[in-house]
């Protein structure tokens, strides 16, 4: 064909269909001649998902997902309420008592079987915290009832049990050998739609410092982990659980959806939590048994140090796990077992992290020159009965604040009981007061309340917070 004759039957081809086609009409009945030669090879770029998967021979998670989907349930909560018109307001509520009604509450989410012997499920604390009936669905249909085994809210980690017959476990796989870029699946029962499966890469390993969570060691993942996923699994391409799903960050609040910002919580630490909790119902944990504040630009001027990075000890509690390993009021803790240590809330999540005889490593500045200390964790305290720590307490339980908490940045200590009729009832102590400040003297956590105690002090006042209202209360 001449190329007068390609030109006008490229003309009247852009008259009908518009210059494109008449360009790659054109381009096409170019003669090889007149082709534009072609670009130099490139290397070729390898795909990161496998070829293949089983015996498929396209990529697929399909074979995988077939093996993981069975282990991985859905959990139906039901709580009981009382409801008054009058909301809270305890004078009315016992004014009209007949005006108060029951209500059932029931919510949503998921679990993973991690043992089929013995019918162990894993889920998020926050996910039957207060339920007081618990059923699980098997990915077969079949729904049982579960049984409570312990939780640990400070971990948001749970366990039940369920009849084992005929049930699938997911094994536990090695969180620690996860890398950033590695793919990663999360399987839940998102806004109580059913199982669903969604797909991602882990993003950051190790991470912390969100606030209203507890201790923090963190998985984060852009695998969407939306409402009802909480206590599903995140699993690596071999269908291992490396992951127990339970939040998602978005501005909006969680029922906004997932903007890829989504957090697990790694099987190397659910893994010691879930062995506490089966052998004795309860997690106990280590502490160095000190205080400290972060380290600013003032301080650190003063201490000789060259950054303000870090945890300035304040005060060393007599017999602790710090006082035994030598540790000062001025020392600097800039990283234990060779984690960096930016401030007081990265020591404390540390600590909370480390089972009871752990035996760390502090690496700390001492007059601007650095020093290796070894500790060896004591347990910390629950909880303190008043009693035993001075007799116009009597009657009372204190315990550590919730870490989530903490992590919104309060401080100071739960009143956990009072016994009725108690000393402590007769001065106006209740069940649920938070006590701030105290005229013994500073304090931030437990082991700071009852240092201030080594001496009856002649008047004691406690500084509280109830509800939304502060005030202080002699304590006679």
């Amino acid at each position: 064909m001449k190329t007068s004759t390609k030109t006008l039957l490229a003309l009247s081809l852009a008259a009908t269909f518009g210059g494109f086609a008449a360009t790659a009409i054109r381009e096409g009945l170019r003669t090889p001649a007149e082709a534009e030669p072609l670009p130099a090879a490139s290397t070729p770029m390898t795909a990161v998902l496998p070829a293949s998967v089983g015996n498929q021979t396209l990529p697929t998670l399909a074979p995988m997902l077939a093996r993981v989907t069975p282990a991985v349930v859905s959990v139906h909560t039901k709580q009981r309420v009382r409801v008054s018109p009058f909301g809270s307001d305890p004078i009315f509520r016992r004014m009209f008592p007949e005006l108060t009604q029951e209500r059932i509450n029931e919510s949503l989410g998921s679990g993973v079987i991690v043992d089929a012997q013995r019918g162990l499920v894993l889920t998020n604390h926050h996910v039957i915290e207060g339920a007081d009936a618990v059923s699980v669905t098997l990915a077969d249909g079949r729904t049982l009832k579960a049984d409570f085994i312990g939780s640990d809210a400070d971990t948001d980690i749970a366990v039940m049990r369920i009849p084992a017959d005929k049930l699938q476990a997911l094994p536990l796989g090695d969180s620690n050998a996860l890398r950033v870029g590695d793919f990663v699946v999360a399987v839940g029962n998102p806004f109580g739609i059913g199982q669903t499966v969604t797909s991602g890469i882990v993003s950051a390993i190790g991470r912390s410092g969100l606030r209203g969570l507890g201790f923090q060691n963190f998985i984060q993942t852009d695998a969407s982990i939306n409402p009802g996923n909480s206590g599903g699994a995140l699993v690596n391409l071999n269908g291992e659980l490396v992951g127990i799903n339970t939040a998602s960050f978005n501005p909006r609040g969680s029922m906004a959806g997932n903007i890829g910002l989504s957090f697990a919580i790694p099987t190397s630490l659910v893994r010691n939590v879930m062995d506490q909790l089966v052998a004795t119902g309860e997690v106990r944990r280590g502490t160095l048994g000190l205080e400290t504040q972060d380290l600013d630009a003032r301080l650190a001027a003063g201490l000789g140090a060259a950054d303000a990075r870090g945890a300035v000890v304040t005060r060393v509690f007599g017999g602790s796990a710090a006082a035994t390993a030598g540790l000062r009021p001025g020392d600097v803790i800039t990283a234990a077992n060779g984690e960096r240590v930016d401030g007081h809330d990265a020591l404390r999540n540390f600590e909370g992290l480390q089972a009871v005889g752990s035996r760390i490593t502090l690496d700390v500045l001492r007059d601007g020159k650095p020093v290796k200390l070894t500790a060896t964790l004591h347990e910390q305290p629950r909880a303190l009965a008043g009693a035993d720590l001075d007799t116009r307490l009597a009657g009372a339980t204190f315990a550590e604040l919730p870490e989530r908490l903490r992590q919104a940045g309060e401080r100071g200590v739960l009143v956990e009981a009072v016994a009725r009729g108690s000393r402590a009832a007769q001065n106006g102590l209740q069940a649920g007061d938070r006590i701030v400040a105290a005229s013994t003297g500073e304090f931030e956590d437990l082991p700071g309340f009852r240092a201030g105690f080594t001496r009856a002090p002649a008047q004691l006042v406690l500084r509280i917070v109830r509800g939304n209202q502060r005030g202080d209360l002699p304590m006679r």
